[in-house]
């Protein structure tokens, strides 16, 4: 109540020191609210036991203005009153960015355009469906031009029914774009020292990240005094913040506020106490983080040769090399043909992947296997691959004599190594997680430039083998043992394809699995009739119209059915799927708290599961500790799981991360062992 006076008392003197305006339309009181409100859901058919974000639409007239969660000098908080459904909750509201506005020596933190506040809506488990969930909410709120300040009041109501969560993609693209308006977390700790008359912030920052009029907007009230200039600096990595202090700086512990680094852009920042280093005037090098990036980049490139997800082409590899073992002009044209594959499929994977979030799509690293569309392609791809290593017909991309090498071994090894990047790259390994994370916030030109450099990395052996005869002359030579070989190798290339049946039925159901199963059997007869034809010297192509006809049918009639959440009971370690609300509530109750995002078609994320997180030991030592685990699944792109991992640095899975009570965020490798785990609660 005493904040609320002074708020008052602030708003009295800031209408006492406006210059007075002959124009008496302008301060006449509106007979209608100068800020229109509405309320939507993102779903309108939420499933139960998930949540649901709502939207309170704020709409000023021109000239209005609408107030931040701490309006700064003047203004007030817009204050809800939510009327639920029995066991129906609300979460904590998100504000988007908000803007400056000076007057008579007074800061506001204001909205003097259209803007959303989101409210999670947490729907409890076990209500029958087409339950109808009633939602209204009384707003208290203030609407101000820089001459008068009106408070407005508005009942809103939304009927919604528990369904399956089904969004419409216009409603969907709508609250994507709110979304984009919000801060994001910052992933690492900031400082702040308060000595004397200042405050200063140390806040982690790339320093090839480009700030427009940057700004602190402190969330933590008095913290800062609000209306006193800002000093910004850059050293390195780190942004260094300089303002007065505020009356109850001398005794925060922490100081919460919001970074903004552009227009609509900002990140949440939690500064705790401690040593403030000396910040250098100026931008520091700019160089730094694109080449820390570049090099991530091409070391995960270059670890993805031997991690589990690279293992299903390793079969289309070891031919290659094989082939090239002996000419070295052709090994050189080989290696060269088979790193372009790579590269440029790295190149479109990313360009493709900045251009979708660019457009407000909240896309992610192996976004292309979210779709089951192109699993399906995957899975008729590798089916063929597989029938050709066993024997059932020849592909001269990828087999044949000498003379068929040397007029397409080249293309072979392209289409090789196109393949390879595109199956490869979903999973991030070591050092690619942290530099994929920032290529997606660099400049295109530098993004692209670290996409080609996980492309270097992984073509590095192939390039290394044609380009140095020493290490090429260590390979077997050619001969009749690569008819048996292949056949071996033909079997990790079907157990690939049964592994992305798996996936699609996960992704579309029964019906994906029928139509998968009918077009991969049509084409496994048309590629044996193609080769028999093949065998007797006949044009082959004609018996594949019609399994080109029943793939495509089977494309474009292929269901994406959303996915459900793990249920705790069939989860690993008794895991819940994550919320950042579930995550909060755990972490203000100072659980410990074990966070793993996974997805099907993540091949690395299977085997540290199977192999780490499903032991007896990590579940005793967790179960001790009485450790909360929360799971992700990112097998269908869910856009909220994108945004975090985006918030916290990454654009892929596996990723781990360990909340000790009352500490920030510990990363774990992505590749786990037991004592990684154990020794999180055991230390």
């Amino acid at each position: 109540m005493a904040a609320f006076c002074i708020r008052l008392l602030s708003l009295l003197a800031l209408l006492a020191l406006a210059p007075a305006d002959t124009a008496q339309a302008q301060l006449a009181m509106p007979d209608h609210n100068a800020i229109e409100a509405r309320l939507l859901a993102e779903s309108d058919r939420p499933a139960a036991g998930t949540s649901v974000t709502l939207a309170i639409v704020m709409t000023p007239e021109k000239g209005w203005h609408g107030y931040w969660q701490n309006p700064g000098d003047a203004g007030v908080e817009t204050r809800a009153d939510w009327r639920l459904p029995a066991g129906v909750s609300v979460g904590p509201p998100q504000y988007p960015v908000p803007g400056k506005l000076l007057i008579s020596g007074l800061m506001n933190y204001v909205y003097e355009g259209p803007y959303a506040i989101l409210v999670p809506l947490k729907v409890p488990a076990g209500l029958a469906p087409d339950t109808r969930l009633p939602v209204s909410v009384k707003l208290d709120y203030l609407a101000c031009t820089d001459r008068i300040c009106v408070p407005e009041r508005a009942e809103l109501d939304l009927e919604l029914a528990v369904g399956n969560g089904s969004e419409q993609p216009e409603r969907r693209a709508l609250f994507d774009a709110y979304r984009r308006m919000t801060p994001k977390p910052l992933g690492s700790p900031a400082a702040f020292d308060a000595s004397g008359d200042k405050v200063r912030l140390s806040i982690p920052l790339p320093s090839d990240l480009a700030l427009g009029d940057a700004y602190f907007f402190p969330l933590t009230t008095d913290a800062v005094a609000y209306a006193a200039p800002q000093s910004l600096s850059r050293s390195g990595d780190r942004l260094g913040v300089e303002v007065a202090a505020g009356p109850a700086a001398a005794k925060l512990g922490a100081i919460d506020g919001v970074l903004k680094i552009g227009e609509g852009q900002g990140l949440l920042v939690r500064a705790e106490r401690g040593t403030v280093p000396a910040h250098a005037a100026g931008s520091g090098d700019g160089n730094t983080t694109f080449f820390t990036a570049l090099l991530g980049a091409m070391l995960g490139g270059l670890l993805l040769n031997i991690l589990p997800c690279v293992f299903p082409i390793l079969s289309l590899k070891a031919l290659s090399l094989a082939r090239a073992g002996g000419e070295e002009s052709a090994a050189r044209r080989e290696a060269v043909a088979y790193a372009i594959g790579v590269i440029l499929t790295c190149l479109a994977l990313g360009g493709a992947l900045l251009g979708l979030r660019a457009a407000g799509v909240a896309a992610g690293w192996a976004f292309q296997l979210q779709d089951p569309r192109v699993i399906l392609f995957l899975l008729l791809l590798v089916t063929a691959i597989a029938l050709n290593l066993a024997g059932l017909f020849e592909l001269p991309a990828i087999t044949g004599g000498q003379r068929l090498a040397e007029k397409s071994g080249t293309a072979g090894a392209f289409w090789t190594g196109a393949l390879a990047a595109f199956v490869a790259t979903p999973c991030t390994g070591p050092f690619m997680g942290a530099a994929l994370g920032v290529a997606l916030v660099l400049p295109t030109v530098a993004g692209l430039a670290v996409f080609a450099g996980l492309g270097v990395g992984i073509a590095l052996p192939f390039l290394l083998i044609g380009f140095i005869p020493p290490i090429r002359r260590l390979l077997p030579r050619p001969g009749p043992w690569m008819a048996r070989f292949r056949r071996i190798l033909s079997v990790p290339m079907f157990l690939t394809a049964a592994a992305l049946l798996w996936v699609l039925a996960r992704q579309s159901g029964s019906l994906g699995i029928v139509l998968a199963g009918l077009a991969a059997a049509i084409a496994g007869l048309a590629l044996w009739r193609a080769g028999r034809r093949q065998a007797q010297g006949v044009r082959p192509w004609l018996p594949l119209v019609p399994a080109a006809i029943a793939a495509m049918a089977a494309l474009l009639l292929i269901p994406s059915v959303h996915k459900a959440p793990i249920a705790s009971s069939d989860a690993i370690l008794g895991a819940e799927p994550f919320s950042e609300a579930k995550l909060a509530s755990l972490r203000a109750a100072r659980r410990p708290v074990f966070v793993y995002f996974t997805a099907d078609w993540c091949v690395t994320c299977k085997v540290n599961e199977r192999a780490v997180l499903a032991r007896d030991q990590v579940a005793q030592a967790f179960a001790a500790h009485d450790v909360a685990v929360l799971v992700g699944d990112w097998t269908t792109g869910d856009p909220a799981i994108t945004r975090f991992l985006e918030a916290n640095g990454r654009s892929g899975v596996p990723f781990y991360l360990f909340y000790a009570p009352g500490q920030p965020a510990k990363g774990l490798p992505q590749l786990l062992t037991v004592s990684d785990l154990t020794g999180l609660v055991e230390s």
